[in-house]
């Protein structure tokens, strides 16, 4: 294992006394981002409920606009988390030549998951 990928370990695994699973950005709002996806899952219910009864197009159409705003909403929100916990996190690596690493490896995470989102 490099330097990088033992930085990376270190920083997702909880401290060695902490038997719990690793911290995410997202774990303080991991409720909200609940009830914001079990929203959105109900809100896809519904679109193919709407297909299912034959209702007008654009009526679908709108409410798949709605979704794709709400998931939008919640990627966006998973984005700032890592980049205020995770690429944060990195920086705090005590081994200047591991953080820098640390540091690239979590930006380009978040760089490439923007990359998938613009898609």
């Amino acid at each position: 294992m490099n330097a990088t990928e033992e930085a990376l370990a270190a920083a997702e695994q909880p401290a060695a006394e902490d038997d719990a699973a690793p911290q995410h950005g997202y774990t303080g709002n991991k409720d909200a981002y609940l009830r914001r996806l079990k929203r959105i899952e109900g809100q896809v219910r519904g679109i193919a409920r709407m297909v299912d009864e034959d209702k007008y197009c654009i009526d679908i159409l709108t409410q798949v606009a709605a979704v794709t705003k709400a998931l939008h909403a919640v990627s966006l929100g998973l984005v700032e988390e890592h980049i205020g916990h995770c690429v944060v996190g990195a920086a705090s690596e005590p081994d200047p030549d591991a953080r820098a690493e640390a540091i690239d490896a979590k930006v380009k995470e978040a760089a490439d998951a923007i990359g998938r989102l613009l898609r």
